[in-house]
């Protein structure tokens, strides 16, 4: 390794709201928080929509990105001091392994875009398959400053995120049900949306770590901060990402890209007014460099424009998103899913296009799921350690785990214009919105009607 990979003559630190100090050591760590690529996050809203709810959730994914490395170097310190492994293969920590558990741990949202989630679910991007790509291209800034730690040290970096790097502590540190991304964003997005619940003992959830020959597990007398660090994701859960409210107005973002892509697909669009930065993406031949122009400003800056284009369906949703109208919601089972086509039919009658102005959105999470092998996607359990070395899982300890886990947590919601309440009258839709009302009943459709 180069000069890169050795520790600053004096330490470097970032003042952090959630951390205090964030405390950098090495010169790479700094070389890559320099780079193009990763200062591209300080303009990508780490929670999109959201704020439009909670009006501090102002942070970046730079912030959090930033947090998840001063979590991980924590977890290192912690063990190295406690755990360090005395001979090969005894299961306790190499500290050999810091460097790529560091800058894994900084570069795991590197590929996250513009409004992320909305704009992958309508372009087919993968910010994962980014970030892998970001870390992995010769062309990029990050690649180089990597490199210059060792040849094979981007690609040892990019199998840490994809789960394949050989040492599971690693991995698990960055990617688990209880893992440094998981601990900051509850802290950081509690503290910025001002939800207090969202909060649990950092402090000793790090302090009862412990690593083994398969991972991490957690001592047994930590147990209790464990159990609420789960119900303080669930919480949030409940709470901030699957608020109604935000998610209306992702739906409005969604159905606003959707009908750009549609017009620029028209033979007679406004070449004149289309967007160049996202053609790349409506015609689904984008390249890295192409995406990563992309940050929330540049879509909110088209937003603008699109409200003077000639489009009434576009210029409509782009002012219901940049004025912050979202569309009404009412949540629905599988018992009343078949009112929905009556619903749609009644919003096209009030004048509203359903496919732009009616959604589904669904929402679930699972705030901790106990290890199933013959599950798609086999979740890593959290495995608790008593004092003979014996590994038990955590639901099976505790009667509060217990009971949420494998239970899936959020609803299904038909979204529509918040017009279709409107209590006038004199409204010539008026009959229509009585017929449209009729069908809901304390925010949800109504089961009986």
């Amino acid at each position: 390794m180069t000069n890169t990979a050795i520790k600053l003559s004096r330490e470097k630190v970032f003042r952090d709201p959630v951390h205090n100090y964030i405390r950098v050591e090495y010169q790479v760590i700094l070389d890559l928080i320099d780079t193009p690529e990763f200062q591209r996050l300080r303009r990508i809203k780490q929670l999109g929509t959201t704020s439009s709810v909670f009006q501090g959730a102002e942070h970046s994914r730079f912030t959090h990105s930033l947090g998840v490395y001063e979590i991980t170097r924590q977890i290192c310190d912690q063990f190295q001091l406690n755990y360090p492994s005395q001979v090969a293969g005894d299961g306790l920590w190499n500290d050999d392994e810091r460097l790529v558990a560091l800058c894994a741990a900084l570069l795991h949202d590197i590929g996250h875009g513009a409004y992320s989630h909305t704009f992958e679910h309508i372009f087919n991007t993968d910010h994962e398959l980014i970030t892998r790509q970001i870390i992995t291209n010769p062309e990029t800034a990050i690649n180089r400053v990597l490199t210059q730690v060792a040849d094979d040290f981007p690609a040892k970096v990019a199998s840490v995120i994809d789960h394949s790097y050989p040492n599971p502590q690693v991995v698990q540190m960055i990617s688990s049900q209880i893992d440094a991304d998981r601990m900051d964003y509850l802290l950081r997005d509690a503290y910025n949306t001002g939800t207090k619940y969202g909060e649990f003992d950092l402090t000793r959830v790090l302090r009862v770590m412990r690593p083994y020959d398969k991972g991490i597990a957690f001592l047994a007398n930590g147990m209790h901060a464990v159990e609420d660090y789960i119900v303080s994701r669930f919480q949030m859960y409940q709470q901030v990402y699957f608020h109604p409210v935000s998610r209306g107005m992702e739906v409005v973002l969604q159905k606003l890209l959707q009908r750009a892509k549609f017009l620029y697909q028209q033979p007679d669009h406004h070449q004149s007014l289309a967007p160049q930065l996202l053609i790349p993406f409506f015609e689904q031949n984008f390249t890295l460099q192409d995406y990563l122009k992309l940050d929330d400003g540049v879509l909110n800056t088209y937003f603008l424009y699109w409200l003077d284009y000639p489009d009434s369906v576009l210029n409509d949703l782009a002012d219901r998103f940049l004025s912050r109208r979202p569309l009404k919601s009412v949540a629905f089972s599988q018992q009343t899913q078949r009112v929905l086509p009556e619903l749609r039919a009644l919003t096209e009658q009030a004048g509203y296009n359903s496919e732009y102005y009616t959604a589904v959105n669904n929402s679930f999470d699972l705030p901790y799921d106990a290890y199933d092998p013959s599950a798609k996607s086999p979740k890593t359990q959290i495995e608790i350690m008593q004092s003979d070395g014996q590994l038990e899982e955590l639901s099976s300890l505790s009667d509060l785990v217990a009971a949420i886990s494998g239970r899936f947590s959020g609803d299904e919601r038909f979204y529509f214009p918040k017009e279709m309440l409107n209590e006038n009258d004199i409204e010539v839709f008026a009959p229509i919105y009585r017929q449209f009302k009729a069908y809901l009943r304390n925010g949800a459709i109504n089961p009986n009607h």
